[in-house]
């Protein structure tokens, strides 16, 4: 099986790269740059290795498994500090997710009792204590109370932001 792809380059971008390299350099140079180049990627990797071996020595035995992808913070506090606590994390996660499943059908319950409710308090009269509806001068009628009765006002639910659990 011949590989698609070399350190993320294609085909046509290889060949394209050494077209480049022939014409800038010429064919005669070529060959020594290349040389150079392996000779770079030979020391980065024999330096790479090196600090990864003094750095597991330095840290102790408990890291003697430790890569290169493992010094990444976030996979390095999972690997080490996390791994004794993750199932607790599991179940933790899996308990909130019951609370937030719990709390959103108490949301919708109570949403539904108050669609239920609004005809039953927007047929009832509002009144003051002298017979009066609530809030009304004399010759304003209900005007007051149909104002208080808008659908702005009918329409608030209880907010619950699914992102906040």
């Amino acid at each position: 099986m011949i590989p698609q792809e070399f350190f993320g380059i294609g085909a046509s971008e290889l060949v394209l790269l050494l077209v480049l390299g022939v014409i800038m350099f010429g064919p005669e140079k070529l060959p020594q740059l290349s040389r150079k180049a392996a000779r770079v990627v030979h020391f980065v990797r024999v330096f790479a290795n090196q600090a990864m071996g003094s750095l597991r020595d330095e840290l102790g035995p408990e890291y003697k498994d430790l890569q290169l992808s493992d010094l990444n913070p976030k996979t390095l506090v999972r690997k080490t500090l996390l791994a004794d606590i993750e199932d607790d994390i599991v179940e933790i996660k899996r308990d909130l997710d019951g609370v937030r499943n719990d709390l959103t059908g108490a949301a919708s319950d109570i949403n539904g009792e108050v669609r239920s409710a609004k005809p039953v308090i927007s047929a009832a009269p509002v009144t003051a204590k002298d017979g009066a509806p609530e809030g009304s001068t004399p010759g304003t009628g209900t005007a007051q109370a149909q104002a208080s009765s808008s659908p702005n006002a009918r329409d608030k639910r209880i907010p619950w932001d699914d992102e906040a659990t």
